[in-house]
């Protein structure tokens, strides 16, 4: 029994949400259902691990796609409100699907970070394989896995803005110990307390003795970018503590000036931007947890071997 590809649920969804109320996508998916005529068998319809009905895990791929071109807005978490945009989407009486939504840089930024991954599988496995004939099935994982981190990322950013300036700072200490750097918790905690910012925002052993000390400046920007200024200010600060390694971190990004800045001196400054910084995060497990596992088997050939 086939159902209407996750596109499909964009019009309706923007139609349900057209009064500009804030609301949560379980109180209006029954409504989105009866727009698109779904039949009660097929809102049976569950993914392989069950945990899930296809036409929601399809409405939840609809929204997020309008949420990337800017088409809906997320004010708090599980809510979501239509914008000024997406009101004009179905104002234009147009179809709402990707080659619509490709005419907003949002869209076509977030499809370029997701590196052209596919769109959420259909349910007859046969039409995955003529609608994707150029990619294997571990490729398709893989551009799943993919455009589901890419949106992960964006998720972790705004919790990262929405914090303190302070948990920021405590969070860049917890990724160097996460990343297996030396020292503890309870060391880099007190060295962040000693040094009272000053240009330095957390000390961290590079190794478990203590031999060498990196020290830490986090800035949570949203739309400054980071320039050579900072940085000097930071290499500044390391010449104050004598030290010779830096990992400066920022939410935002570097202009050409800083990047140019760190190639010209002779102390060693790391730069990590919001993209690279969400990155180690989800490689190093911090602040992520794992929803479901997805195991890919190959037969043992040893196992058939005869003696």
């Amino acid at each position: 029994m086939s159902l209407p590809d996750y596109q499909s649920f964009m019009t309706p969804l923007l139609v349900c949400l057209g009064d500009s109320k804030t609301v949560k996508l379980r109180d209006i998916d029954a409504d989105v259902y009866r727009k698109l005529g779904l039949s009660a068998d097929q809102l049976k319809l569950r993914i392989p691990s069950g945990k899930q009905t296809y036409a929601y895990h399809r409405l939840g791929w609809a929204k997020t796609y309008l949420v990337q071109a800017g088409l809906i807005e997320q004010p708090r978490r599980a809510f979501c409100k239509i914008t000024q945009k997406g009101l004009a989407a179905i104002e234009s009486g147009e179809s709402i699907n990707n080659q619509y939504l490709s005419k907003f840089d949002a869209f076509l930024d977030f499809k370029t970070r997701s590196k052209d991954a596919n769109e959420p599988a259909q349910v007859n496995a046969t039409s995955i394989v003529s609608n994707n004939a150029d990619k294997t099935p571990e490729e398709l994982i893989e551009a799943a896995v993919d455009t589901l981190n890419t949106n992960l990322s964006d998720e972790i950013l705004k919790a990262i803005l929405a914090a303190s300036p302070v948990y920021f700072e405590n969070l860049v200490v917890d990724l160097m110990l996460a990343m297996g750097y030396g020292g503890s918790r309870k060391d880099a905690g007190q060295a962040t307390q000693y040094t009272q910012d000053g240009g330095i925002d957390g000390v961290i052993k590079e190794d478990k003795l203590g031999l060498e000390m990196i020290y830490l400046q986090a800035k949570r920007y949203t739309n400054k970018t980071v320039g050579r200024p900072d940085i000097q200010a930071f290499a500044g600060a390391l010449d104050m503590h004598r030290a010779k390694k830096g990992v400066f971190i920022t939410t935002s990004g570097f202009n050409k000036e800083a990047l140019e800045y760190v190639g010209m001196i002779e102390k060693r400054i790391v730069l990590v931007d919001g993209a690279q910084l969400t990155e180690l995060m989800l490689t190093h497990n911090l602040g992520v947890s794992t929803k479901q596992v997805f195991e890919v088997k190959a037969v043992d050939s040893d196992y058939f071997m005869e003696d």
